[in-house]
């Protein structure tokens, strides 16, 4: 609780000038004169460490700005955190997309766990115990120099850790396109924990339909052809219905609404409402569309596979079918233990492919930035 004091819990902050939290340490560079906040540059393949501390501890707040825009950067900048010693990332993702925003194109976003604001500054608030040691890292794998890096890793120190606490872990994954029929797996992970978030990505491949009818599914330990939760739609995940419009609210919405270039950033927090497992947890979504038959038919020929659902009578002319779209996503969960990915992580073609980068530069330079 925030009113409660606990004098063996200490408070420190890595920054570039304090790259250890050292107390009474903090913007000696410049003789307390702010001489050196920023990393400047940060070259194509560098790595850099935001944070190496001692715990037991928990970090409370992640703070990071790069200057703003280009995508090519957004998506290959990549975050890695490593808890107590573990030589596998719990943590491995792209810039933007650990912060809550697909395609590599920054948005003023606010929900309870990120903001974004003014789409520059990066905010992350999920707390993440460790009982031995924490090292976050950023590496620019892009082929592009950033010219300043700056940030502020604040934790603390002395905090009870205990075999009860699950360490966080966030995963970037795409299928760029998904095959026809599959269902696109968010999250996979074996252990015992609990699931607390989704950032969902959608490059929709045929935009002359509604892209979003499929259920997101989490099949939960035992769990084989069905799953024990199910839902109703790709939009009601997120919190709307009868399609999708851009809203934030504090634990779910979408940020970003695109329905020229079909690009679609959702969010979905479930803070307050966690999917707990004991033994694994895979989540999924599926690739279900809705529209007119003879639409769908002309776009996928032979591929078309259609089906009728309630409130959808074939005399309607009007259809669910199976889509091929390319998404992406972040999930985030904590566990006991480190999770093996299951995958490997996209690399860098892979993660950039198809992110309409003239375009998004475009809309950069109309801001100002």
């Amino acid at each position: 609780m925030i009113y409660q004091i606990h004098p063996a819990i200490k408070s420190r902050a890595a920054t570039m000038e304090n790259p250890h939290g050292l107390p009474g340490a903090g913007g000696t560079a410049g003789g307390g004169r702010k001489g050196a906040p920023a990393l400047s540059p940060f070259p194509a393949g560098h790595t850099h460490t935001l944070l190496d501390a001692e715990g037991p501890g928990v970090v409370r707040h992640i703070w990071l700005t790069v200057p703003p825009g280009d995508p090519r950067i957004m998506r290959n900048l990549i975050v890695r955190m490593y808890w107590d010693g573990s030589a596998i990332p719990a943590v491995e993702a792209p810039l933007l997309d650990f912060f809550g925003l697909s395609h590599g194109r920054a948005r003023h976003f606010v929900c309870e766990r990120f903001y974004v604001q003014d789409a520059r500054g990066f905010n992350c608030w999920f707390p993440m115990p460790f009982a031995r040691h924490a090292r976050i890292e950023i590496h620019n794998d892009s082929e592009l120099e950033v010219k300043m890096l700056f940030y502020q890793v604040d934790y603390s120190i002395g905090d009870p850790v205990t075999e009860h606490d699950g360490y966080f872990h966030a995963r970037f994954t795409r299928n760029n396109p998904c095959p026809m029929g599959e269902d696109f797996v968010i999250c996979e992970t074996q252990g015992c924990g609990q699931y607390v978030g989704t950032v969902l990505g959608v490059r929709s491949l045929f935009t002359g339909c509604w892209w979003g009818e499929g259920e997101v599914k989490a099949y939960i330990d035992g769990d084989t052809t069905l799953p024990t939760i199910c839902g109703t739609g790709a939009e009601d995940y997120m919190g709307s219905a009868w399609g999708l419009g851009e809203v934030q609210t504090p634990l779910q919405g979408a940020p970003l609404v695109d329905n020229t270039l079909g690009l679609y950033s959702l969010y979905r927090l479930h803070t307050h409402d966690p999917i707990r497992f004991t033994e694994k947890l895979k989540l999924t979504i599926q690739q279900i569309g809705f529209g007119p038959i003879d639409t769908a038919a002309a776009h996928y020929g032979q591929d078309f596979h259609q089906y009728h659902a309630c409130g959808n009578p074939p005399e309607r002319r009007m259809c669910y079918f199976e889509r091929s779209d390319d998404y992406s996503a972040v999930a985030y969960w904590y566990q006991q233990g480190t999770s093996t990915p299951n995958r490997p992580f996209p690399d860098r073609e892979a993660r950039t492919a198809d992110l309409s980068i003239e375009q998004a530069m475009g809309d950069v330079t109309r801001q100002d930035i």
